[in-house]
């Protein structure tokens, strides 16, 4: 443990400490695909009980009609968030046809043309076909099935009373905004170079239909069976060169040195035309992307991490961060772990809280293009090895065992979580440090190794089992009771977004070329 860590745990430990930190919070974006009986993409568009994917709150679509995002508001008890989530999927059971699952599972289900992974539609308005134009500019450049990839995305913010400690900790002259934006900044360095560790501890996809990489004949990955691949020490292939990767991006230099650094790096990827795909054309003559540049906007960044703060209107996010400052960072290397009913749960989200106090509290330098190489490097070789015995990483160009470094991390975690724990007078952060502990001691506790237990145990394939737990899953959401107030409440959101769709489409006062053109040059 390092003596700053050492320090700020002995100050945060007041009374005034322990009340800032009671003041966490949190939200999730899960992603879940809709799929047919069969177990194929479902091409039925999105639920009309649902209400508009465009406005609504907290169920909407990404990158398919297909592919939900069920959205929490921001909370401070992670029991409090699964029992929101699960209220969602409840509800939203009651708006599927009968016969629709949602895939439990972050590796798609079988993709038997990518011709009909449908686009997300959200209405006639500018914004809505703004929205989907993006998703078919990202087909084009990724293709269509990397797109049906689902994930878990994790929002946390520290409140202002925790800054205002750290600000006098470190005896800061920085105004607490721009103090508060470069303590996010180093907080992103830290997770960057241990985000290893979550891949391992949270990973649940080492093995994939053979569909999905049908036309990638240098997967590099081997036969479980006749209809799946693996990786025997994979962690979450999702992660890695299968998943969200591109060519234009590698060549991308984004800087977490400091805000200037990164927005100037983002704002540069946005700006900078990219000639492959100058060559994109759609045969009606309508337009094939937002724009023909390395990223058509900022949500085409693809990281484990992002700085985050909500745009005012008409504001891109890249300006609101450059203006105001971070606000809460995501995180995005969660898989959905196949074997709880809404992907995540609270053990998983109190260990977060606390690793994401031990990388803010810990030193963090800043980072070099060696270092982020290194980074990237170990990422890679957790992806598909990550379960390896007697594995080995790369830190400051030393060769270290996951192992190792793993119990070295979490042994500063446990003394975070057992902070949180005295903040809100429980013992469950230090436990679910605890199991995480145990996974490293016992490969065979992860969920990438349990999913491949399972494969083994039923003799089945990656897409029967993934089947599997999605009928298990459709049977316990249908089988649960809901108040009568409760459907009432969404059936309200519902209604609620379908009135504000239509006062958006009503609002529109220009065509979308000129709205298309008008964004571009923001």
């Amino acid at each position: 443990m390092s003596e700053q860590l050492q320090i700020y745990l002995n100050k945060l430990r007041q009374p005034f400490g322990l009340a800032a930190l009671s003041a966490i919070s949190h939200g999730v974006e899960k992603e879940s695909l809709r799929v047919d009986p069969s177990g194929h993409l479902a091409q039925t568009p999105h639920p009309a009980g649902l209400g508009s994917a465009l406005t609504h709150a907290c169920i909407t679509t990404d990158f398919s009609e297909a592919l939900m995002e069920f959205i929490t508001p921001v909370f401070r008890n992670p029991a409090d968030t699964v029992h929101f989530l699960s209220d969602l999927h409840t509800f939203t059971f009651t708006q599927l046809p009968r016969e629709e699952l949602l895939w439990t599972s972050s590796m798609p289900c079988v993709i038997a043309d990518k011709d009909k992974i449908p686009l997300a539609r959200y209405g006639t308005s500018n914004i809505a076909q703004l929205k989907t134009l993006y998703r078919k500019g990202l087909g084009y450049r990724y293709g269509r099935t990397m797109q049906t990839i689902a994930g878990i995305h994790y929002n946390f913010s520290l409140p202002d009373s925790f800054w205002k400690i750290l600000h006098e900790l470190k005896g800061s002259s920085e105004e607490l905004e721009e103090f508060r934006t470069a303590q996010y900044f180093a907080l992103i360095r830290n997770f960057r170079r241990l985000s290893w560790l979550l891949l391992y501890l949270f990973g649940a996809s080492p093995a994939l239909c053979k569909s999905f990489v049908r036309n990638n004949p240098n997967h590099g990955l081997e036969n479980f069976d006749d209809g799946s691949l693996f990786m025997p020490y994979g962690t979450s292939l999702r992660m890695g060169d299968l998943g969200y990767t591109s060519k234009a991006q590698s060549g991308l230099t984004i800087n977490y040195n400091s805000l200037a650094d990164y927005t100037d790096g983002l704002t540069k990827a946005i700006k900078t035309p990219y000639a492959a795909y100058a060559t994109f054309v759609c045969e009606d003559g309508s337009p094939a992307q937002v724009n023909s540049n390395i990223l058509q906007m900022e949500a085409e960044f693809y990281s484990t991490i992002r700085p985050k703060r909500i745009p005012g209107p008409d504001e891109r996010p890249v300006t609101a961060l450059r203006n105001h400052g971070v606000e809460y960072i995501e995180v995005r290397c969660l898989d959905l772990n196949p074997f709880l009913p809404v992907g995540i749960d609270e053990e998983t989200m109190l260990f977060l809280n606390s690793f994401l106090v031990y990388c803010v509290l810990q030193p963090s330098p800043p980072s070099s293009p060696t270092e982020s190489a290194e980074i990237d490097a170990n990422l890679k070789t957790v992806v598909r090895r990550g379960r390896e015995p007697r594995l080995q990483l790369q830190r400051d160009g030393m060769s270290l065992s996951l192992t190792a470094w793993a119990h070295e991390i979490l042994k500063g975690v446990e003394a975070t979580a057992g902070l949180l724990d005295r903040a809100h007078s429980l013992n469950t952060h230090q436990a679910a440090t605890r199991a995480q502990q145990g996974k490293i001691d016992n490969s065979s506790l992860t969920p990438s190794a349990r999913v491949l237990e399972r494969m083994r145990e039923l003799k089945t394939s990656y897409f029967r089992f993934a089947m599997n737990q999605s009928l298990a899953n459709s049977d316990y959401f249908r089988s649960l009771s809901m108040p009568a107030a409760k459907i009432e409440e969404f059936l309200l959101m519902s209604a609620t977004s379908n009135k504000e769709r239509a006062t958006i489409e009503a609002g529109d006062t220009m065509d979308f070329a000129a709205y298309l053109q008008q964004f571009n040059n923001k």
